[in-house]
């Protein structure tokens, strides 16, 4: 077998000028790859094309070498990539998943380079992608092709699985899941799987369920100079929002496994944005939308979430007269009118949080492989929200969380990652699995 020092110069550092061949190919084809229906449709084969054209090479397809590919569609041009690298020991396994071939919107007007082409600044490579997450694709392809061309004599069986549709869940049955569902990533069960889609070289162990939601309010119009005679929807929304954040926070506190797992807020629930249908500035409207979201530390359900937040609206409803008003002709009912207003809560995207197994060999291996790499290890947790990774634990799947590019640039205008940072990550996932061999 392949002792580590051996299995680590077979591997040796990350090759820039292939890395960046590659990459600059994939920024290439992120135009194609945007995706945000029903405008943006995301063809990922384009990616997957680039991905094979390296690795064909060093597969069992051409005979060239020991990579098994297997490129799984659900919806034409819409590929997924599996990626095998053979080990002798029956079982022994572990998989890089999450580099997925979409990216979110660019719009070259707002950019100071152009999003859809990989340029060069020094260390930066820069494009849309680079950081989320066509730099990570790169990246483990360059992996696995230098494991199919090094063919190190290995106790594990190393996957990489390259995914289609992770940056929207309007379409389902595409990406992951599909692969999930149709039990073509069930062996991965039997080993760490790490996701590489985060950021800034440290392990990321934590992140937040979300709760999209809208608060739609009904009052009645009028005059402003007879507000007596209206019910004032805005009012309203306040006051509701105002009484709806209250039990949120009595139901849901700060957690105590947030300060384990560095989480920086605890679980809160707030508007982002009002809309109302227009007017005169003396006409009290008739309605309102108020829209939010929930950031749920995964210490708590989000199903549970949602009930209570409904909970909340429905005795708002029924105990309207005696909401907090405004003002001496302040009010929510009108008897004589018997008009009474209401709130309507609708739910839009719902997603799940995790917390990883910090007692995993996983997250060990990970933590060693990063202080030997980067120099220092501190794994965080953050409040945002990332898709597929919690039904994957759900799925009984070790899963841990790591990625190389720039929480700075994630999703902005003028998107970069740095090259450093990616080798970084190549010698941490070589370390892994040499750690993996014992």
């Amino acid at each position: 077998m392949a002792t580590a020092t051996n299995l680590l110069e077979s591997l040796g550092n990350l090759e820039r000028d292939s890395f960046t061949s590659l990459l600059s190919n994939l920024i290439g084809e992120s135009r194609h790859v945007q995706n945000n229906p029903p405008e943006h449709i995301p063809e990922e084969d384009r990616v997957v094309k680039h991905v094979l054209n390296s690795l064909l090479p060093f597969s069992t397809t051409t005979g060239g070498g020991p990579l098994i590919l297997n490129h799984v569609t659900y919806l034409p041009g819409r590929g997924n990539l599996i990626v095998e690298y053979p080990g002798t020991v029956p079982g022994k396994i572990l998989s890089f998943v999450g580099c997925h071939m979409d990216v979110v919107t660019a719009n070259p007007k707002d950019w100071d380079f152009d999003p859809f082409t990989l340029s060069i600044d020094g260390d930066k490579l820069r494009g849309r992608g680079t950081t989320d997450c066509l730099g990570h694709v790169a990246l483990v392809a360059e992996l696995m092709r230098k494991l199919g061309e090094t063919k190190p004599n290995l106790k594990s069986t190393v996957v990489a699985v390259f995914i289609a549709n992770e940056e929207s869940g309007a379409v389902t049955g595409v990406g992951i899941d599909a692969l999930v569902q149709d039990g073509l990533l069930n062996k991965l069960k039997e080993g760490p799987m790490f996701w590489i889609d985060t950021a800034d070289k440290q392990p990321c162990i934590g992140t937040a369920g979300m709760i999209a939601w809208k608060l739609h309010v009904t009052g009645k119009l009028f005059h402003s100079g007879l507000c007596h005679k209206a019910i004032n929807p805005l009012e309203l929304a306040m006051d509701a929002i105002k009484e709806i954040q209250l039990q949120f926070y009595r139901d849901f506190p700060p957690h105590p496994q947030e300060q384990v797992y560095g989480f920086a807020i605890p679980s809160t629930m707030k508007p982002t944005q009002w809309s109302y249908p227009g007017g005169g500035i003396n006409q009290i409207p008739g309605e309102c939308t108020i829209s939010g979201d929930v950031r749920l530390t995964p210490f708590y359900d989000v199903k549970d979430a949602t009930k209570k937040l409904q909970e909340y609206v429905d005795d708002i409803n029924d105990n309207i007269q005696k909401l907090e008003v405004r003002g001496p002709v302040s009010k929510y009912v009108l008897p004589d009118e018997n008009l009474r207003g209401r709130v309507t809560l609708t739910f839009d995207e719902v997603l799940p949080g995790i917390a990883c197994d910090l007692n995993s060999r996983g997250f060990h291996v990970l933590c060693k492989a990063t202080e030997e790499v980067v120099g220092h290890v501190k794994p965080f947790s953050v409040t945002g929200s990332l898709p597929l990774i919690r039904e994957l634990q759900d799925e009984g799947f070790d899963v841990q969380s790591c990625g190389y590019g720039l929480t700075e640039t994630y999703h902005a205008k003028n998107e970069y990652c740095l090259f450093t940072d990616m080798s970084q990550g190549y010698q941490v996932l070589g370390s892994i699995i040499t750690q993996l061999e014992d």
